[in-house]
């Protein structure tokens, strides 16, 4: 059983195939992981800045609402007050003439009634003094 050095040689080349061709794949795996990782980094990087944006404008727009609002409420306070003072104003004008005509009223109903109490006192004295002279 002579084994020549040439079948030694084939048998050891033809074994280190598989280990030379097991190192590439091993080295495409690392660089596409390299790959994989640097991109999601981008990827992450991108849309964290991208959120921070819309977070700012979101932001912005909250407070120009806020603003807004703010502003229409107090022009409505501010309405509602002059109307409700207009009104008071009306009401109070109302009170004072109605007022007046009640005491206008009163005052003639007064002056009837001291005319007519007078007038019945005329009479009476009038009618006491003929029933004082019949009875002379």
């Amino acid at each position: 059983m002579k084994v020549s050095l040439k079948a030694i040689l084939a048998a050891v080349l033809l074994s280190a195939v598989p280990f030379a061709l097991a190192q590439d794949v091993s080295s495409d795996v690392k660089k596409t992981a390299k790959d994989t990782g640097t991109d999601t980094k981008k990827a992450a990087d991108k849309t964290g800045h991208e959120t921070k944006v819309v977070a700012k404008d979101t932001a912005k727009d909250t407070d120009k609402a806020a603003k807004a609002t703010g502003h229409a409420t107090k022009k409505v306070a501010t309405t509602a007050g002059k109307d409700t003072e207009k009104a008071a104003d009306k009401t109070g004008h109302e009170t004072k003439v109605v007022a007046k005509d009640v005491a206008k009223g009163t005052d003639k109903a007064a002056k009837k009634t001291g005319s007519a109490v007078k007038k019945g006192a005329e009479d009476t004295g009038h009618e006491m003094k003929k029933a004082g002279d019949a009875m002379k």
